[in-house]
């Protein structure tokens, strides 16, 4: 599944402009699909808005909550009750007031392991994709939100780590983090985190600037390799838009 498509990089005002913006490629992306719907959520700060945004009017009404399925790009192997738990934020923020319990696909961090929770995940993905082996044609998300850490890490596929050449499995452990907190992870590989239609980078803020000037250039981090068979779509604000970028 080696095809990639377009990429394209918008820039907004400010983190509300961002997150309004993202809510309206989400739903687009969902209005385009008149069957099942998948979407792969992302932890950490900057989803956040978009989050609780989701959950007021008129985006609340817009979301066809019976065909939604979602699941979660990365996980730190904590225990869904601990705050640095990604799902837990989103559940709290939005899909435990509105979405099926059966819709919502969190990876199982009550595994007795990382490895463990690695393979129940990837069955269930492949359960719910219908096969084993993904195939370019048939994208597994309609849409994968991501952000970029400041080494340029993303899911939790970090530079140099080996997590970020697997391409022969659909989920990853990673043992420690290369950022704060320092605890295993759980990652969606490259190949599975491509498989969509869309990718949603949002990045906000002033202390993005200097990671997303790496991007920009071409800096082969992880944040580079993954990009979607469909269209890849970077949202960022003015605080952290490079210097002399223009985009």
């Amino acid at each position: 599944m080696a095809a990639v498509g377009r990429r394209q990089i918008i820039t907004v005002a400010d983190p509300a402009a961002l997150a309004r913006a993202a809510a309206e490629r989400v739903q687009a992306r969902m209005a385009a699909n008149g069957g099942r719907i998948a979407i792969c959520l992302t932890g950490g700060s900057s989803p956040k808005a978009l989050y609780q945004l989701l959950a007021t009017e008129p985006y609340r009404d817009r979301i066809p909550w019976d065909r939604v399925h979602w699941f979660i790009g990365d996980e730190r192997f904590v225990p869904v009750d601990d705050p640095r738990n990604n799902m837990a934020m989103a559940r709290g923020a939005f899909l435990d007031r509105h979405a099926p319990a059966s819709h919502i696909h969190p990876i199982p961090t009550d595994a007795a392991s990382p490895d463990e929770a690695t393979e129940r995940y990837a069955r269930e993905l492949k359960s719910f994709y219908g096969a084993e082996a993904l195939d370019a044609a048939r994208p597994l998300f309609d849409l994968v939100l991501m952000g970029i850490g400041p080494d340029g890490h993303t899911a939790s596929l970090f530079p140099n780590y080996p997590a970020i050449e697997v391409i022969d499995r659909w989920v990853v452990g990673v043992p420690k983090a290369n950022v704060e907190p320092f605890v295993p992870r759980v990652s969606l590989t490259l190949p599975t985190l491509s498989c969509c239609r869309e990718m949603l980078f949002e990045v906000a803020g002033e202390e993005k600037r200097a990671i997303l000037t790496r991007a920009f250039a071409g800096e082969n981090l992880p944040a580079n390799r993954v990009q979607s068979i469909g269209e890849t779509v970077w949202l960022i604000d003015e605080a952290a838009r490079p210097e002399n970028f223009r985009g």
